[in-house]
């Protein structure tokens, strides 16, 4: 519901109104309602209804009475009585549409209150009014500089020009009363205007200035909600939450009007549950309320002396309690019926996942444990791999050495002086073979053993 100049242009980027929050044919703006009988034509006999709904800036609207039968359509611009002069507006509503909304806001049809139309408005007006309106800003920033030189409690959150710009009505929030004479005359002489001050709450600036909330969406109050409830902190209490003003508040700095709109729900879901000062009485002791959970219905209760161990009952069966400590009966235990409804979600489990098919949702949730062992034994094959390694190498070499040490002896035999015979030394030297060749072989199976004893993992 937009207008055609709100399309996407041929670079992909929004082209928009450009009128600052007053499009042409009003499709865009807030509160704005939609007129699902402009298609029907009425019957012959039945004259239209003569009243019309005009919107100002923002959020403002009126009724106004056709009195000249002008054929009005939404999105012309009305010029309209005002005191003094004229103002100008956009026609929101037109037909039998503006009754309904006239029975909503409660006001009468036949009031003489109700002022008129004058005419459509033309090009000078339009002119006069949209050169008025871009002085806005500017003045609105003048008159907070004169409120803040006079030490006023006040902040000035909007400024309106009426459609001839002969008279500007000015808006500010402020806690208490505000002596405000002599902040008009500095503004009558600085802009050389008329001097409206209009007072209101935190919640209508927003909804006049709009914004965003915390969840993401336009204000309410400024694009479909019109009429404020108070709210307290109770519905915050009803709702279980948590009591926290940072969280609570909204744009205006009061309790968020969200707060009102599941309050009657769970205000009749609470019409079944007891009292939470009320107390179970068992043969095994007396149980206290803890907690409690709205939408599944259902209530933890604590024997006095072990806070620790919380008791999960469903409503029926913490009223049946009720009843019979009523006639001065007591329960075994409240394990009892803690087992019955522990049963129950059991047996709605396995029934979930047979029906599904599948496995638990929780399967990815596990710790991977077997993982963690699988790991663990590889690292140990890894680890005796490498002491068989180790010690294959050193076999290796004690045979090489085992094999040299026969030609070391023959050398020393054969070198030594002290042999004075060649046969002697020949026979000798055979038999210093022989036992070398042993000796050698005793000190390299010693040399495994301890290769083995001394062998790390690397």
């Amino acid at each position: 519901m937009s207008c055609n100049s709100c399309s996407t242009g041929k670079d992909g980027q929004p082209r928009g109104c450009k009128n600052n929050g007053t499009c042409g044919t009003d499709s865009c703006n807030k509160l704005t309602v939609f007129n699902w009988l402009s298609n029907m034509s009425l019957p012959s006999s039945q004259t239209p209804f003569d009243c019309v709904e005009v919107r100002f800036k923002n959020s403002r609207k009126h009724f106004y009475r056709n009195t000249e039968n002008l054929t009005l359509s939404i999105g012309d611009i009305v010029a309209t009585e005002a005191s003094p002069g004229h103002d100008v507006g956009i026609v929101t509503l037109t037909g039998e549409l503006v009754r309904v909304q006239m029975r909503k806001k409660k006001v009468s049809t036949e009031s003489e209150e109700i002022k008129k139309v004058y005419r459509k408005a033309s090009q000078k007006d339009i002119d006069v009014w949209s050169r008025a309106r871009d002085r806005e800003e500017e003045i609105k920033k003048r008159s907070r500089e004169l409120a803040i030189a006079l030490n006023l409690q006040m902040k000035i959150s909007d400024v309106e020009f009426q459609g001839d710009a002969s008279k500007a009505t000015f808006y500010y929030t402020a806690n208490d009363r505000v002596d405000f004479r002599q902040l008009i005359k500095d503004m009558a002489k600085a802009f050389s205007i008329r001097i409206e001050m209009r007072q209101i709450g935190f919640r209508q600036e927003a909804a006049r200035l709009g914004g965003i909330g915390s969840c993401g969406r336009e204000l309410c109050c400024s694009t479909w909600l019109t009429d404020f409830r108070s709210v307290n902190t109770a519905a915050a209490r009803y709702q279980q939450l948590s009591l926290n003003p940072q969280k609570l508040a909204g744009q205006c700095g009061k309790l968020k009007c969200c707060l009102n709109f599941e309050l009657d729900a769970y205000l009749e879901a609470l019409q079944q549950f007891p009292k939470s000062d009320v107390k179970l009485y068992t043969e095994k002791g007396t149980a206290v309320c803890q907690k409690t959970d709205i939408f599944k219905g259902h209530i933890w209760y604590a024997y006095e002396g072990e806070w620790m161990n919380w008791h999960k009952l469903t409503t029926d069966q913490a009223n049946e309690i009720i009843a019979l400590n009523a006639k001065k009966e007591k329960v075994i235990s409240l394990e009892e019926y803690a087992l019955e409804l522990i049963e129950e979600d059991e047996d709605t489990k396995t029934n979930f996942e047979n029906v599904v098919g599948q496995d638990s949702l929780t399967r990815f949730d596990k710790k991977p444990t077997r993982n963690r062992k699988r790991r663990g034994t590889q690292h140990k094959k890894k680890r005796r791999n490498t002491n068989a390694k180790t010690g294959a190498t050193a076999k290796n070499n004690n045979n090489q050495k085992a094999g040299n040490a026969p030609k070391k002896g023959n050398n020393s035999a054969k070198n030594n002086p002290r042999n004075k015979n060649s046969n002697n030394a020949k026979s000798n030297s055979e038999t210093a073979t022989a036992k070398g060749s042993k000796n050698t072989g005793n000190k390299n199976n010693n040399r495994r053993k301890k290769s083995n004893k001394n062998a790390k993992p690397k």
